[in-house]
């Protein structure tokens, strides 16, 4: 099975991550969302970007790719980096909806939990994006995820599962910004106005995606 077919048939919508106002800013400012390795680099991000995850050790060989989730945020994550690594900061938080046509791009990884956990299998190809919706997930030591009947089929088994995108991904694939409130609403199509070609792209209210 091809994976479109995937897609289709368990009714994949969308592809999310989650970043701040800081990091919208930077994104549209450059035309994509890009890998952790690439943010230093840019003249627009150097003195704007500050990482979702301070610490990224565990996996520094995959810093070349994005991490994103499929239906849903990683809920444990962003909680963690929204409430602790970032709390007290001015600012707020929205998530990036993708179409889901990206997952056939050359060179994404389907990582079945946390790429971070020891017992992570990454795989490519309609295996790999398929392997994200097994029965059981182990993550690590004793640590296992088990599907429940009441999974819907376009999430995966493990809420903390990654697609890994390669280098950078283009914001024509961009189909929705999800916001908090009515305020980060404004605020947000206020930053789309200095980006003219974004201001076509909704902000979406959506209180229980980015409630903490």
């Amino acid at each position: 099975m091809k994976i479109q077919e995937i897609i289709e048939n368990r009714g994949i919508e969308e592809v999310l991550h989650f970043t701040t106002n800081k990091g919208l800013t930077g994104i549209l400012a450059t035309n994509a969302l890009k890998a952790r390795t690439h943010l230093p680099e840019d003249k627009y991000l150097e003195y704007i970007y500050k990482y979702n995850c301070p610490d990224r050790s565990r996996d520094k060989e995959w810093w070349e790719y994005i991490n994103l989730s499929i239906t849903s945020v990683n809920r444990r994550l962003f909680n963690i980096s929204s409430g602790k690594w970032h709390a007290g900061e001015d600012g707020w938080w929205c998530v990036l909806s993708f179409a889901p046509e990206i997952l056939t791009h050359d060179g994404v990884y389907f990582a079945n939990t946390n790429n971070m956990y020891s017992g992570v299998k990454r795989m490519k190809e309609s295996e790999g994006l398929e392997s994200l919706f097994a029965q059981r997930i182990h993550q690590y030591i004793n640590s296992t995820v088990q599907r429940t009947a009441n999974c819907p089929s376009n999430q995966p088994t493990c809420q903390q599962a990654e697609v890994l995108y390669p280098h950078e991904l283009s914001l024509n694939y961009l189909t929705r910004i999800y916001v908090g409130s009515n305020d980060t609403a404004a605020k947000c199509e206020s930053i789309q106005t200095i980006f003219p070609i974004y201001q076509k792209i909704p902000c979406v209210l959506e209180h229980d995606l980015l409630e903490l």
